[in-house]
């Protein structure tokens, strides 16, 4: 659906994107994860075509948006930091205009947005000034706008930030029942929390380069299997060991390693008893301290993202 193949982008001496290749293909979710400035709206909106390559490919079903605009026909997008949406206007408004704007037949706009509204909870608010409506249902409301001409590929930076718990878990929902029904997604986000519900796949992108790639699944069953560490104070009785033995921990220096699941754990720090319990920890790295040592990793020096591609937040 979507393939980032070598893509470079400079701004004056700045090179902001070094070699950017990120495929994304049907009914899956791609989440792009970086500190600030890293590049990831200027990724987004490359994609978009609203920023050039400077060289390497953008294609959106096998076409370039930069050189054939109608590549675009297939891209629904919702920017973080910009108004998605017109908010004097309602949200049957708004939908008939991006409807004229993307050249649908004002007959299939009404229809496809009437369904559209009521999916997302927003049929009884159709009428209503947008300015007036929560920030949730702005956000909603720019999605539906997104999928009107039945996008193929859904651009979401930052979809869920500023909304609260409901209404991110709303809007969660619907981007998965959007990659049900066959649509490529790919967003950003900081809220590691989001990338873990709903991606398939993240991409950590530093300095203007992807420097890790990897299947979320991957991460979250590395997690759900990581064994426990125990760190303890003071020397073991024979009996002791001989107990933890029996229950499978494996004795190390000053602490104990086990492998099995968290009600046994109980049992190895009875039998440790009574030694001091310093610390309990999981040997593992979770999706946010893979991000932390990764994306934070300053170890190689990149360029500055040029500030007036991205949004106002500076992404």
């Amino acid at each position: 659906m979507l393939d980032l193949e070598n893509v470079n982008a400079y701004y004056g001496d700045s090179h902001i994107l070094h070699g950017v290749s990120l495929p994304v293909r049907e009914g899956e979710v791609a989440c792009l994860l970086g500190r600030n400035g890293a590049g990831k709206t200027t990724t987004i909106k490359m994609i978009a075509g609203l920023v050039h390559p400077s060289s390497g490919g953008v294609r959106i079903e096998g076409e370039d948006p930069h050189r054939n605009r109608r590549a675009l026909r297939h891209v629904g997008a919702v920017l973080e930091g910009s108004r998605n949406v017109y908010w004097r206007m309602t949200p049957l408004e708004n939908i008939e205009y991006f409807g004229a704007v993307r050249g649908l037949r004002r007959r299939d706009v009404v229809y496809r947005g009437g369904r559209l509204l009521a999916r997302f909870g927003l049929a009884e608010k159709a009428n209503t000034t947008v300015g007036k409506l929560s920030r949730g249902m702005q956000q909603k409301l720019a999605i539906v706008v997104a999928l009107l001409h039945g996008s193929r590929l859904l651009l979401l930076d930052e979809p869920t930030l500023g909304l609260d718990l409901q209404a991110a878990v709303e809007v969660k929902r619907l981007v998965r029942e959007a990659v049900g029904e066959g649509c490529a997604v790919l967003l950003t986000t900081h809220q590691l929390s989001v990338a873990e519900d709903i991606s398939d796949r993240f991409a950590i992108i530093r300095s203007g380069s992807i420097v890790l790639e990897r299947a979320t699944r991957e991460v979250l069953r590395e997690a759900a299997e990581a064994p426990y560490r125990v760190t303890f104070a003071g020397p073991l009785a024979p009996t002791q060991m001989a107990r933890l033995g029996e229950l499978g921990a494996e004795i190390r220096d000053g602490s104990v390693l086990h492998r099995g699941g968290r009600e046994s754990l109980y049992d190895v720090i009875e039998a440790l008893r009574p030694c001091q319990l310093l610390a309990v920890d999981r040997e593992h790295r979770s999706l946010s301290e893979v991000f932390l040592s990764v994306a934070y990793d300053d170890s190689s020096a990149g360029s500055p993202e040029d500030p007036r591609a991205a949004d106002d937040s500076g992404r």
